[in-house]
Parts: structure tokens; C-alpha cells; sequence
């Protein structure tokens, strides 16, 4: 019963609707035991031979309309409780989107895809069913078996009520230890549910690595594994989960026999009518629910247990960045002011930046290069407050980044990653994701911008073309320009291109950046590039090596350093002579 008391809070929240739902569900209750009255009073008046067609259709008709009755408070009362149990769930889900949302991407590091989507699903799913089902077996096991037996104890029999009630403690006993059985087992299936779970998204969304690999058939088998680890662990469940059906037929079985054995003595005796021993006999079985509803309410309080406990151990993960009280609402606006002295990830032991001191005024235009696995990327996170730096610092418009609310500092950005995300809908709406409000003139203006306006219109649908899961039917040149295309959409202050033009060719690559020149003079823009003739028209250049700056200057500055950065940039020059004379050739 633990569950109910850690959802105390919703039952309280939504306190009205159960309320009515349980005051509902028990005048069903009260109402289920008058036909067995009924039946006892026709069969002693049938047995007195002193029933006419009259009574008899006035009672045909209390029975009709008491069906009717019940009928539409049955209707009445799942409104109240499901409907309760669903809003539950809708509030479970939110609670999980928006605490995903809040978290940095380490968060997504620790946690599989696959496990999260499983705790969106299956564990909600089961504290719903806890919400739900749960109180409509609570009340019907104990408060409607509890009316039952009363009303078998004080109007017919208190004596043979005890007999049949005999096998009662076995049936507790045999339940109890099936829910401790039930609780470890459910949690198992669950964790082994997310194994599969993450392994079929996986699968799904590196179809191309599987196929241009070959490795389909070892990625099959290595499903059939996780499957039939599954099929085994659910197995186990619905084992003790098959037990209480047949525990409690028995158990009913053997209360009917005792029932009409001591019963049929006591019409033998006088004791009882055959009336008042039918009218028995029918709320013995009228007792049978509520004893299955028994077993059943351990089986949904055993899973929902489990999952809530699930649920909660996610929810109470700790954002990793957190804003200040206090922190101001203006979106973030001026120059930049690098301090990081050492930045380490949690799961490293080695600084993946060190002592990267940089300034850049408001409109110039940053370039930042280095090998891969330099830093790039790292400082960008730190820069828009995906994670939080301990020794250092990072101020835009002399304010620390601290200081600003995070919906304020992310406004000032437009960024494009390395590994550009599209969603499954139009390219229009992919274009517009930051601004839904956006008209098309204004969509197909950051288009041109990002020089992917005349590719759109190649496609038969234009920018109503449908573009598949993370954009998989363009090529990757086409999701890199449309993912600018979003972010030049917003304006924003500071456009942060990650590596982003890495899969278009030099001439679409000049022409992009062009056009950032001339739309973009006066706004920030930083650029990390593996391919250099992204970065020369950059006010500033900073070389990245082991997370350390090795080189900074201008084009012009660093090439006349003769430093690692003119060795590569003059490999690159040579390398784009070689191609073109290939092509001539």
C-alpha cells in the first residue's frame, strides 16, 4: 500500500473527482446487494406457494430498473477515476519532458534513449493503472467485501458467515507472499523492457551504419537475445501473476462447499429459508470479485510501486546547471570575455580546456580551429550554458553568464552543430522551428541566405516536402544549410556555426559566408572550422590543441607565424590544386 501514500499528493490534487468516483462506485455497491434480496424473496414465496404473476412482474420490473441503474452509475463512476488516472499520467509525462528539458547533455550520456522512452511508457503506464485500476480494487476488496460480508453476517447468517469465511487468512497469506514475488520480479522485466527498448531505437536510427556494414544479421541476433530475455523475465511475472486467479477460485471453491454443507443443515433445521440460503449463496459469489480484486490489487500496486519508484529516482536527478535567483531577464547582448583556467568533464580526469583567455567585441566574427578533439565544441557548450564551469569564467556584456535567467542567455543564440538535427515534418517547419510565427517570405529569405533556397525548390513539394526522420532524405550539404537556415531565422545575436559547412563544397561554402558578412555586420558571430577557408575573413583566430590555445592572431598574422595553423592551411591549399587538377585532367 506504500504506493498510495507516495501518490497521496495527486489523490489530494484531484481529491473531488475521486471522492465522487468512490461515492459513485459504492452505491453500485449497496445497489449489487439488492437482487439477491429479491431472488430470496421470490423462491420462499414460490416455495409458500404464494407468488402471483403480479409480484412477479413487479419485481422483474425493481430488477430492470435497478440494472438500469447501475448501468449508468458504472458509466459515472470510471469517469470520475479513470478520468483522474489519465490526467495523472498526462502529468507524469509532462513532468518527465520537462525535467529532460532542464537537464545539461551529460544527463543524456548517463541515460539511454531507449530506458527514458521506457519510463515515458511502460512505468507511467503502470502508476496509472495504479491510480486507476488500484483504487477500484481497493474499494472493491475491502469496502464492498467488507459490505457483502456484513450484510451475509447481520441479516441471513452470523454463523455460517464464520464457516464460509474459514479459508479467508490463507487466501492473505498466499497473496502476500505472491506481491513480494510480483515486485522483484516486475522490476527486472522493466529494466530488461529499456534494454530492448534503446536496442530497437538504436537500430532504427543507425539503419545506414547497420546495412553499409553488413552487420544485419549480427544486430538481428543480437535482438533475438534481448528479446527472449525479455519473453523470459515477463515470463516470470505473469507466472506469479497466474497464480491468483486459481489461489483464489480455490479458495472460493472450498467457501461455497462449506456454504452448502452448514447451510443446507440449518433449512434442515429451520434455521435458515431456502430463500435466505440462495441469497447466501449469491453473495458468496458476489464475494468472489472482491476477492480476485484482491489478488489484482496487489498485482497493480506490486508494478506500480516499482515504477513509480523508477519514475521518481529520474525525476530526482539534479539539474546540472542551475539559475540563479534573481538572475536578469534581458536576452544576453555585447562583448565576449573568455576566462577558463581548467575545464573537466565529470567522467575524465583530464582538462579537456586550460587557460583559453579570449576577447571578442560585439561584431566580430571569432574563428576557432584545431584537431579533433581540441576543445571546439567544449567551449561552445560552456559558452551557451550547457554545462557549468568551477575554475573560470565566461562574461557577455561584462555580465557573467550566472547572472543571466537561461532562457535569456540561449535567446542571444543561433547555433548549428556539428551533426545537424532535422525533424520529421516540412523543411518549412524545420526552418521555422524557432519561430512557428514566421511567414514564408521571412523562411524563404534565411533560405537564401543559407544559399539552400534553389535546392528546395528542386524538390516537387518545395518547402512543403516532407523530409523523414533527423531529415534522412536529403543529403548532408542539405541538412547542414537548412539547420543555418533556422538558426539565421531568429537573428540571433551571437550565430555559433559548429563545424557546419564541413559537408558543402568551397564555392557554396564562399557564398554562405558572404552572405553572413553582409547580413550579420554588427552581430557576433564565432566559427569552428576543420576546413580554413572558413575562417580567414575572421576579425580573430584562435588555434586549439589538447584544450590549450597554441595560436592566436588574423589570417595574415598567423600565416606569417609560420605555425602549425600556415603549415595546415597551406596542406589544405595544395590538397584543393591537386583536386582541381584531377578534375581538369
Amino acid at each position: 500500500m506504500s504506493v498510495f501514500k507516495d501518490l497521496w499528493w495527486y489523490f489530494r490534487q484531484e481529491k473531488k473527482n475521486y471522492i465522487a468516483g468512490v461515492f459513485f462506485l459504492l452505491v453500485v455497491g449497496l445497489l449489487e446487494l439488492y437482487p439477491p434480496y429479491v431472488v430470496r424473496l421470490v423462491v420462499d414465496e414460490i416455495k409458500q406457494q404464494t407468488l402471483t404473476s403480479e409480484k412477479l412482474l413487479q419485481w422483474l420490473g425493481v430488477l430492470a430498473l435497478t440494472a438500469l441503474l447501475l448501468y449508468v452509475l458504472r458509466f459515472v463512476w470510471r469517469v470520475f477515476i479513470f478520468g483522474a488516472s489519465y490526467r495523472l499520467a498526462q502529468l507524469l509525462r509532462r513532468r518527465l519532458l520537462n525535467h529532460w528539458s532542464r537537464m545539461s547533455p551529460q544527463f543524456f550520456h548517463r541515460h539511454r534513449t531507449g530506458d527514458l522512452m521506457a519510463h515515458a511508457t511502460n512505468d507511467v503506464q503502470a502508476v496509472q493503472a495504479t491510480a486507476g485500476e488500484g483504487v477500484l480494487t481497493l474499494v472493491d476488496s475491502i469496502v464492498f467485501g467488507g459490505l457483502v460480508v456484513a450484510m451475509m453476517a447481520i441479516s441471513l447468517s452470523w454463523k455460517l458467515t464464520l464457516i464460509a469465511l474459514l479459508p479467508m487468512p490463507i487466501l492473505a497469506l498466499a497473496i502476500t507472499y505472491y506481491g513480494k514475488w510480483m515486485h522483484e520480479r516486475f522490476r527486472t522485466a522493466q529494466a530488461a523492457f529499456s534494454d530492448i527498448n534503446d536496442k530497437v531505437q538504436e537500430n532504427i536510427s543507425g539503419v545506414r551504419v547497420v546495412k553499409s556494414f553488413g552487420r544485419e544479421e549480427r544486430e538481428k541476433a543480437s535482438f533475438m537475445t534481448l528479446s527472449e530475455d525479455v519473453t523470459r523475465k515477463n515470463l516470470a511475472v505473469a507466472k506469479v501473476q497466474s497464480l491468483f486467479g486459481p489461489t483464489i477460485s480455490l479458495i472460493a471453491g472450498i467457501a461455497f462447499f462449506l456454504a452448502i454443507v452448514f447451510g443446507s443443515r440449518y433449512v434442515i433445521r429451520g434455521e435458515m429459508t431456502i430463500g435466505q440460503l440462495t441469497q447466501f449463496t449469491i453473495y458468496l459469489g458476489l464475494l468472489i470479485w472482491p476477492m480476485l480484486a484482491f489478488g489484482f490489487l496487489f498485482n497493480i500496486l506490486q508494478r506500480g510501486r516499482a515504477s513509480y519508484a523508477r519514475i521518481r529516482t529520474l525525476l530526482a536527478v539534479k539539474e546540472d546547471v542551475q539559475e540563479n535567483k534573481g538572475a536578469i531577464s534581458t536576452p544576453a547582448t555585447g562583448d565576449i570575455q573568455l576566462n577558463i583556467h581548467s575545464f573537466t568533464y565529470t567522467e575524465a580526469n583530464v582538462p579537456v580546456l586550460r587557460d583559453v583567455n579570449v576577447f571578442v567585441k560585439k561584431g566580430e566574427t571569432l574563428g576557432i580551429v584545431g584537431r579533433t578533439g581540441s576543445g571546439k565544441s567544449t567551449l561552445f557548450k560552456l559558452l551557451m550554458r550547457e554545462m557549468d564551469m568551477v575554475d573560470g569564467e565566461i562574461q557577455i556584456g561584462g555580465k557573467s553568464l550566472t547572472d543571466y535567467q537561461l532562457s535569456a542567455l540561449r535567446f542571444a543564440f543561433g547555433y548549428v552543430p556539428q551533426d545537424p538535427f532535422l525533424f520529421s515534418t516540412t523543411i518549412a517547419k524545420n526552418i521555422a522551428f524557432a519561430d512557428p510565427k514566421a511567414s514564408q517570405e521571412e523562411i524563404e529569405a534565411a533560405a537564401r541566405l543559407a544559399c539552400v533556397h534553389e535546392d528546395i525548390l528542386a524538390f516537387e513539394k518545395g518547402y512543403e516536402t516532407v523530409v523523414g526522420e533527423r531529415g534522412v532524405t536529403l543529403s548532408g550539404g542539405q541538412k547542414q544549410r537548412i539547420s543555418i537556415a533556422r538558426a539565421l531565422l531568429m537573428d540571433p545575436e551571437i550565430l555559433i556555426l559548429d563545424d557546419s559547412l564541413s559537408a558543402v563544397d568551397a564555392r557554396t561554402e564562399e557564398a554562405i559566408l558572404t552572405e553572413l558578412r553582409r547580413e550579420r555586420e554588427g552581430k557576433t558571430t564565432l566559427i569552428a572550422a576543420h576546413r580554413f577557408s572558413g575562417v580567414e575573413h575572421a576579425e580573430q583566430i584562435i588555434v586549439l590543441e589538447d584544450g590549450q590555445i597554441q595560436e592566436k592572431g588574423t589570417h595574415k598574422q598567423l600565416l606569417a607565424n609560420s605555425g602549425w595553423y600556415a603549415w595546415m592551411y597551406r596542406q589544405q591549399q595544395l590538397e584543393s590544386l591537386i583536386v582541381k587538377g584531377g578534375g581538369g585532367g
